[in-house]
């Protein structure tokens, strides 16, 4: 991911943003294994080098026009259009969350109770809703007018772009237990419906339905920094 942030820098590709997030996501998730603060680590190694390879196989074949999911494909295929950082950051959240983090879990627990990593599970959410709302407080910093989405909607997350980080996480548990019952072999069908619902939610986040949200977004994008290098190096300065 480190390659990733560097190509997204040299090329002032905006798919370097959620990259950025999700490196402190899973560096964070590392420090709490080393710590030993999850309820089985040994596994939970296991489990974040899972989940962070659907996002750098879904990367590399988006690179290398490789099929990979629908959702994956608006994401990163939204990378040059006039949206506000915080839509192009959300954009990855959607589909990491709501599709891949399910994948994952199902993935990992195959041969055995699925239950036995719920807390855990809720542990990595909690872990990722941290760092979600301190990178929506930076970004301020490069999106000095982003306060006005508090003034057309009462939350950022869920009215103005019809995104919520929380029903996000409990979506990604059910998908995560649908495809365990499913088993190796018939999650085919399932995995193809909820990518097509994760394209849906993504198409509200760039294109809410609301024509006053939308005028909103695109003027507090008109005042944003547009240098993905220096908005990541913004973000990350304590």
């Amino acid at each position: 991911m480190d390659i990733f942030i560097y190509d997204a820098i040299e090329t002032n590709s905006r798919i370097g943003y959620f990259t950025y997030l999700y490196r402190r996501v899973t560096a964070e998730i590392q420090n709490e294994i080393v710590l030993g603060n999850f309820e089985d680590n040994a596994r939970m190694e296991i489990f974040d080098v899972a989940f962070a390879n659907y996002y750098i196989d879904a990367y590399n074949g988006y690179k290398k026009q490789a099929p990979i999911s629908k959702s994956w494909q608006f994401a990163f295929g939204s990378k040059d259009e006039p949206l506000t950082i915080l839509q192009h950051i959300m954009l990855g959240i959607n589909t990491h969350i709501n599709l891949d983090l399910g994948l994952a879990a199902s993935m990992v627990m195959q041969q055995t109770d699925i239950l036995e990593i719920e807390n855990d599970f809720n542990t990595v959410n909690t872990i990722l809703g941290n760092i979600v709302n301190e990178m929506q407080d930076r970004l301020s910093r490069v999106s000095p007018l982003l306060f006005l989405l508090d003034l057309a909607g009462k939350n950022t997350d869920e009215e103005i772009i019809n995104f919520s980080l929380g029903k996000a996480r409990a979506l990604s548990w059910y998908n995560a237990n649908l495809l365990w019952g499913l088993g190796v072999g018939h999650q085919d069908d399932a995995i193809r419906n909820m990518d097509l619902a994760v394209l849906q939610l993504g198409e509200f986040i760039k294109s809410p339905k609301s024509t006053f949200i939308t005028y909103t977004l695109k003027f507090i994008g008109k005042f944003e920094e547009k240098n993905v290098g220096k908005v990541i190096s913004r973000l990350r300065d304590d």
